[in-house]
């Protein structure tokens, strides 16, 4: 999933309202709108500038504008580094609902954060504050499709059961093959790649559990480079 510019104005040829396209863009554009009060909002609570927030997450200033505007869908690794600047899961970004005592979400209403080449995606089941933070997923990837992940805030792990097929998830420029009904957990701190080398599709539950700390990535990024666009 790229950061997708979105336009008001609707085009030639857009699905009818009640389809299943129609759906799909209405929830996009839910989210969208629901990322762009809750970085604003949580910006605002911690007294930082654009700037200040450029900064910490490593997302330019230009992105962030964007973002806020809800002009822009942003990408999962865009999402990452936002949550991670807050110290907060991607689900408090992208759900609209406050948190309650008891929670029951249907899968129409979890958001699909990535999409393949192919039919994969990666969809974000639910999320939580407290007592930890914890965001659960429902991944798929097809033969030769991959997704590669930038190392999250420091501390985090991640734990994902493969339930059919096989994935090869590489850590540390190591590969390690899961197959069905074996799980993996590992420190997602660090640059991280999954990717289907099998001839089937491959279907897993994640868990990640990022620390509920801000993070500040100027303090990893190296000085001669600049914020990601």
């Amino acid at each position: 999933m790229t950061d997708t510019p979105r336009t008001g104005a609707p085009r030639a040829g857009a699905p009818a309202a009640g389809t299943p396209r129609a759906d799909t863009a209405n929830h996009v554009a839910e989210v969208t709108a629901c990322v762009a009060d809750h970085v604003r909002a949580l910006r605002v609570a911690r007294s930082w500038s654009l700037d200040e927030l450029a900064a910490r997450s490593g997302v330019s200033k230009g992105m962030v504008v964007q973002i806020e505007a809800g002009r822009t869908n942003p990408s999962i690794g865009t999402l990452c580094r936002l949550a991670d600047a807050f110290g907060v899961t991607i689900a408090r970004l992208v759900e609209a609902a406050p948190e309650r005592r008891v929670r029951l979400t249907d899968l129409a209403d979890a958001p699909t954060l990535w999409r393949g080449e192919r039919d994969g995606f990666g969809r974000l089941l639910a999320g939580l504050a407290e007592p930890a933070c914890l965001e659960l997923w429902e991944w798929r990837f097809a033969p030769g499709e991959r997704h590669r992940s930038d190392g999250h805030a420091p501390g985090t792990r991640e734990m994902l059961h493969v339930l059919a097929g096989q994935l090869t998830v590489t850590v540390d420029g190591a590969d390690h093959r899961v197959r069905t009904g074996q799980t993996i957990d590992f420190a997602a701190d660090r640059t991280h790649t999954y990717r289907n080398d099998g001839t089937g599709t491959a279907r897993l539950i994640m868990v990640v559990a990022p620390p509920a700390d801000e993070w500040d990535r100027r303090s990893a990024r190296d000085p001669a480079t600049g914020p990601d666009r």
